[in-house]
């Protein structure tokens, strides 16, 4: 019989009993009492801590291990800070990376006793180390060790003891290794809301004038666009705040700054603030509103175009030739200024810019995420056998391949040589690892766990499962752009016919206006353009949205962009992800039914001690009982892994065995008495493994992902408001049905694949539904990108949250029912603010053309105009502002 260790002990996955197949390994004697746990320190607070499953994360294939989430959401957000500057962790060596940067290389030490391939280390049984190089474990005793300011490094081989010598920073440092390389500029790019837009090279588009991005998918974002925008909107700030300031404080009798200052200096210093920001700040906008002349395609910069261009032009002429301006134009013998209206809009737009361009930044970092699941390189091994690192875009077909334990697999392929678990939580959703013999498929990204193996690559490049899904979220992301508002679609029509009434307002009064005819004119055309500049009708959508999303974040609801905002209240198909979605995303003990006069005390007992080395998910989960209940674990010795049926070992004298039903039935230990229990347990998709104790069988204990217990009351209220919820999962069917059956639903589709469940959303896409996707994984990242609105846990993984508009911070479904609550009272909100906008335009600019001068005299001024088209401002923000009090 083989010898293994008590951690190569593996349970089958939760829709078996505790697994399956023959084959004994027995293990040296173990005892529990002389067990001692490793510890390791927090990079992020450096606590000392223990291996926790739940509290890890992975950065440059290196395990890092936490004391609580908080520390490994900040980890994850910006691995390099802690790893760059703060402690680097291996097993029993706490190292300071920052301080290895001022060693020198000669100083350091070299012990080398013997050159081996790869993973040739000694195999005494001392303490594990991390080989810094290709992050395997290896003993202390490895003949291939190096010295380095009184700290020991150990490596596999040689090779990889010459790679760390050669450069040491390199490796203990990972944040200063190659950065990826952007898109190059000669990729085919495409603007994200017109896809018919394609070109070679950078540019914007010339239907709408926003930045096109390229197609294929990038590991560096250019936010080059995105830092212009944010530079010109916080000079604008600064500068238009205070020309506000003195121009609305002139309204006021106390604070007349032109009274102060003298009229000449007042006007010129709203000159100066203005001007940088229309001709500078502003050029952009210019710039698309020419282009969508050129190419009769009006839209909102048509519209800003011709107001702030308008109000702009006439205020510098009243500035520099006060003279040559008719006496209609004036009130009180001056000439009125439009600077801080023309610099205001600019600032209001290039805010939405900004808004917008920092919502599509982030498909790009659920794709930069995406992208890190592959490894930089693989390590081939040759027809002599040999292993040779290699860069990954020197993977052939067919090449044999090593995956050492805890690196991603590199491509996809079938395993040839060796077993391991992989953790396919990336494809599945699943948080338990699936068991891979000869011949068992394998995909790039996922993580190989225990044992090395060799495999042969099958598909590499683009044609990966990982690549697949990289490149639908990346067409995802873009196939869901942005919907043109209101406020776009009517500056189609609304800037040609304000343009136009304004013409035939000027040559309505020359022709037949009273004398002077053509001052008159002038003042008309100009009234009309100026009453028709967009100041209300720029704030009626973005006030609202900042007020909205402002007011969801105070009940953990997180909105990204006006969008998603927009379309939740539309939404009537809502598909939810099972594990860690609709349940808590880990299994969890769930039952404990003794036999023969056992107490749960004793059956957990014996449980926990013989399963105390192992970390498999569902040991966790017996573990994490225990130590929640202080139970006493008794000490172990004989520990025996029967692979596929469970283990054995013997406590206090007493033969115990755990596992399934078929390692009882090798045993011949009688079940009958809890065979129907373990049958009700089953179909609720629990995983049950029975206990025994001297050939009597003591109980059972069932494990599963338990269901959130906010769960229930969200679905009954989604299905109450006229949702129609599906379940979307990688699961098998039998646990999906349970956790279906015990929340009320009856639409459920399992073993779904990513590609599967992107297919599903555009499916209802195409019947005319509007489909909102909720999700946590990496294997919903396509999904939650695709659908109308994707709504990701804030527990969950940060591909989930970078590839959806809304996150639930959490993790409490009732927060949809809350979402689109806001939505509902937001969109109301919006379309009064542009009732109020429009409404003024379609009553001033006709006054403003003089249609009511024939009949009672009225003329409407460029004065009054600005005044009232300040009124319908202040009216948009005060309703605006009623959404902070909205209930939810």
């Amino acid at each position: 019989m083989n010898q293994t260790k008590p951690h190569d002990h593996q349970h089958a996955s939760a829709d078996e009993s505790c697994c399956s197949t023959a084959s004994f390994k027995v293990d040296t004697t173990v005892s529990a009492t002389t067990v001692t746990e490793k510890n390791y320190t927090d990079p992020v607070c450096g606590m000392q801590v223990t291996k926790n499953p739940d509290k890890t994360a992975r950065y440059q294939g290196i395990a890092y291990y936490f004391c609580s989430h908080s520390c490994v959401k900040k980890f994850q957000a910006a691995p390099y800070n802690f790893v760059k500057a703060k402690k680097l962790i291996t097993p029993k060596v706490v190292r300071e990376a920052a301080a290895a940067s001022d060693i020198p290389v000669s100083d350091a030490k070299i012990t080398t006793k013997s050159v081996g391939s790869c993973c040739g280390g000694g195999s005494s049984g001392k303490g594990k180390q991390l080989d810094l190089v290709c992050g395997m474990q290896v003993d202390e005793s490895s003949p291939h060790q190096l010295d380095l300011d009184g700290q020991t490094y150990y490596f596999c081989c040689a090779g990889c003891l010459e790679k760390f010598r050669k450069n040491p920073q390199h490796w203990l440092n990972p944040a200063s290794r190659p950065a990826p390389t952007p898109a190059a500029k000669d990729a085919i790019y495409t603007c994200p809301m017109h896809l018919e837009i394609q070109q070679i090279g950078p540019g914007t588009c010339p239907k709408c004038g926003m930045a096109l991005e390229p197609m294929e998918a990038s590991a560096e974002e250019d936010t080059s666009e995105l830092d212009d925008m944010t530079r010109r909107f916080k000079i604008s700030v600064a500068l238009s705040l205070p020309l506000l300031l003195i121009s609305m404080g002139d309204m006021l009798p106390d604070l007349r700054l032109h009274d102060r200052l003298g009229m000449t200096l007042f006007n010129w210093l709203q000159f100066a603030l203005a001007t940088p920001v229309v001709l500078w700040a502003g050029m952009p906008f210019f710039e698309r509103a020419l282009a969508s002349f050129k190419t009769h395609h009006l839209n909102m910069f048509s519209l800003i175009g011709v107001g702030t261009a308008t109000a702009y032009l006439f205020s510098l002429v009243a500035l520099l030739f006060p003279g040559s301006l008719p006496a209609a134009f004036l009130m009180d013998g001056m000439a009125p200024l439009y600077f801080e209206a023309a610099a205001v809009i600019i600032t209001l737009v290039l805010l939405g810019q900004v808004l917008e361009l920092r919502a599509r930044s982030r498909t790009n970092a659920a794709l930069k995420s995406l992208l890190a699941l592959t490894p930089a390189t693989a390590i081939r091994i040759n027809a002599q056998g040999k292993d040779s690192e290699i860069t990954l875009d020197q993977v052939q077909l067919r090449d044999v391949l090593r995956v050492k334990p805890g690196a991603h697999i590199p491509v996809d392929g079938v395993i040839i040589d060796g077993h391991s678990n992989v953790d396919e939580s990336m494809i599945t959703g699943e948080a338990l690892p699936v068991s891979k013999q000869i011949d068992d498929h394998v995909s790039a990204g996922t993580i190989n766990q225990q044992s090395s193996f060799s495999m042969r690559a099958e598909r590499i490049g683009r044609d990966t499962l990982l690549s697949k899904i990289i490149q639908l979220v990346n067409d995802a992301g873009r196939s869901r752009a942005q919907i043109q508002s209101l406020a776009d679609k009517v500056s189609g029509y609304f800037v040609p016919g304000v343009i136009a009434i304004a013409v035939l307002a000027f040559v309505v009064w020359a022709l037949v206006g009273p004398t002077p005819t053509l001052a008159n004119a002038l003042m008309a055309g100009v009234s009309v353009l100026i009453i028709a500049c967009p100041c209300a009708l720029g704030l009626a959508t973005p006030i609202s949205v900042t007020v909205g999303i402002g007011r969801g974040a105070t009940e953990g609801i997180l909105i990204k962009d006006a969008q998603a905002l927009e379309q939740l209240e539309k939404i009537d198909t809502l598909l939810i992800d099972k594990t860690g979605t609709l349940t808590e995303g880990k299994p969890a003990l769930q039952q404990i039914i003794c036999a023969h006069g056992y107490t749960e005390q004793q059956i957990i007992g014996f449980a926990s001690a013989i399963e105390k080395s192992s970390e498999h998910p569902l040991a966790r989960a017996i573990l994490t009982y225990a130590e929640q209940h202080q139970v006493v674990s008794p000490p172990i010795t004989g520990f025996t892994s029967v692979t596929g049926k469970g283990v054995s070992a013997t406590s206090e004298g007493k033969t115990i065995l755990f596992g399934n039903q078929q390692l009882m039935q090798d045993h011949q230990i009688q079940t009958s008495e809890l065979d129907k229990r373990c049958g009700e347990l089953q179909a609720l998709g629990h995983t049950v493994m029975f206990l025994a104790i001297d050939q009597q069988l003591a109980g059972l204990i069932s494990v599963a992902d338990s269901i959130k217990t906010t769960s229930l009351q969200a679905i009954q209220e989604l299905q109450s408001s006229g949702l129609r919820v599906i379940v979307l999962t990688g699961d098998n069917a039998i646990t999906a049905k349970a956790v279906a059956i015990q929340l009320g639903l009856n639409e459920v589709h399992a073993g779904v694949l990513p590609a599967d469940k992107h297919r599903f959303v555009q499916q209802l896409q195409a019947q005319g539904r509007i489909v909102a996707m909720a999700g946590d994984g990496i294997n919903d990242a396509p999904a939650l990108a695709q659908a109308d609105v994707g709504i990701a846990m804030g527990n969950g993984t940060d591909i989930a949250m970078n590839s959806a508009q809304v996150i639930l911070v959490k993790g409490d479904l009732r927060g949809i029912v809350k979402a689109r609550l806001l939505s509902q009272n937001t969109m109301k909100n919006i379309r009064q603010n542009l009732f109020f906008a429009f409404a003024y335009n379609f009553i001033g600019v006709p006054v403003a053309a003089g249609v009511l001068y024939p009949w009672f005299g009225i003329v409407l001024s460029p004065m009054i105009g600005s005044a009232a088209m300040s009124l319908s401002s202040v009216s948009v923000i005060a309703n605006a502002l009623r959404l902070r009090h909205t209930k939810l």
